[in-house]
């Protein structure tokens, strides 16, 4: 399970994964279960939405939809945030666990086993489910469209899962079939549901390490780096401080940087974005012994992968966004959609001395125009592009607060 812990770093969410609802779930999962292709298809092609690097898919629920659905390497359990997906839900006849991370007291989720998802021509009955009673996490308005919830474990064990970025297009395969397989061949490991893989991180004054990293599409980050022997994981000597995400008591504060060195395979980046979130609090929710960090979607879609759960290990093949550089937004602030009118977009966290904090821009203001364009012109990904869009550039924003609208020149700054 997960509280809404995505670490933002300006590229929205990184998850927090809350131990004890897989736990509860785990127990529930048989080899048996799986998506099956419900005629005597082999192989399936489906194309998919990418909004702030994260895989947007259509999944049915109980033969009704399509919903939209994060594809999502870093959960193990089905998770729906919008219940009113299924219809007739009793909620008192359902299992209930309570959720608890980073302050957290009480959050009730229910379990289910009588549920079956369906994406395009695969089906899976009886799916391993926690469903939300509310959208804790506003993944809609995060990502500037409604989403029903998150899909992972069940779906990337069945087939062979081959996800093309550049192309917006999936492949998965039935695991016996005989897939022809491209790039460079990388070990998995699978715990808990989730799969790690071991990548070399150079560490201020101790060299280059081994790590092990969490592999999550569900990330729109490059990197979140955890812990380092038992502690936080040494900072850069560039840096600044960041609002790094949401939990569902607060934000998550912890600093960017820049790994100097990172690679894995046969492949070797530079100048890495990376979050460094505060040891101290994240280490007393989440068992942080068994990894370093997270490896996210903004550095996983420089390839085409290919995933094979079954037998340990992937395929990566660079594709065009290989040679993109990493950067972080140059303005400082989140931006989000209204959960209750999804046409409004407002601002939230502001980072400590950035530009949109020198600029007088303060939470919760609604943004009503961008460079003399109504705002309903831009996407919230078009929005996150134009504040990465280079140092020493000036956006305007036309501002609603409080009764009174006016104009703000926010000049965007490369501050690590």
């Amino acid at each position: 399970m997960l509280t809404k812990y995505k670490f933002a770093m300006r590229s929205m969410f990184r998850k927090l994964i809350i131990c004890v609802c897989i736990l509860l779930l785990l127990s529930r999962l048989s080899q048996g279960q799986d998506f099956r292709f419900i005629d005597n298809q082999k192989r399936q092609s489906l194309h998919f939405k990418l909004i702030k690097n994260l895989i947007i898919i259509p999944v049915y629920i109980n033969e009704k939809g399509p919903y939209d659905f994060v594809l999502d390497t870093g959960v193990g359990p089905m998770i729906i945030t919008e219940p009113s997906v299924i219809d007739s839900i009793n909620f008192s006849k359902m299992r209930k666990i309570k959720v608890s991370g980073l302050g957290l007291e009480a959050v009730e989720a229910f379990v289910s086993q009588n549920i079956t998802a369906r994406v395009s021509r695969a089906e899976m009955q009886h799916i391993p489910t926690a469903i939300l009673k509310e959208d804790l996490f506003n993944l809609s308005g995060h990502l500037g469209t409604k989403i029903y919830g998150l899909i992972g474990y069940s779906f990337f064990s069945s087939f062979i899962v081959d996800i093309r970025y550049v192309e917006k297009r999936m492949i998965f395969s039935n695991t016996n079939e005989k897939v022809k397989w491209k790039g460079n061949k990388i070990p998995i490991i699978i715990e808990n549901l989730k799969p790690y893989i071991y990548a070399n991180v150079e560490v201020p004054d101790s060299g280059i390490i081994k790590a092990k990293l969490l592999m999550d599409t569900g990330a729109s980050h490059a990197l979140s780096m955890e812990m380092f022997k038992g502690d936080m994981f040494p900072l850069p000597y560039s840096k600044i401080k960041a609002s790094l995400g949401m939990s569902l008591s607060g934000q998550i504060k912890g600093y960017l940087g820049r790994i100097k060195n990172f690679s894995f395979g046969e492949f070797d980046f530079k100048d890495v974005i990376s979050s460094f979130p505060d040891y101290n609090v994240i280490s007393q929710k989440i068992d942080l012994k068994s990894r370093n960090g997270n490896l996210g979607a903004d550095l996983l879609r420089k390839f085409n992968i290919q995933f094979n759960y079954r037998d340990g290990f992937m395929f990566v093949k660079p594709n065009s966004n290989f040679k993109m550089p990493f950067e972080h937004d140059m303005i400082g602030m989140v931006i989000y959609l209204d959960q209750k009118d999804y046409k409004r977009f407002l601002i939230g966290e502001i980072d400590e001395n950035s530009p949109a904090e020198k600029s007088g821009l303060c939470p919760d203001d609604e943004i009503i125009g961008v460079n003399f364009k109504p705002v309903e012109t831009y996407s919230l990904s078009d929005l996150t592009d134009l504040f990465k869009s280079g140092a020493n550039k000036s956006v305007i924003l036309e501002i609603h607060r409080e009764k009174k609208t006016f104009f703000k020149v926010i000049h965007l700054e490369r501050r690590i």
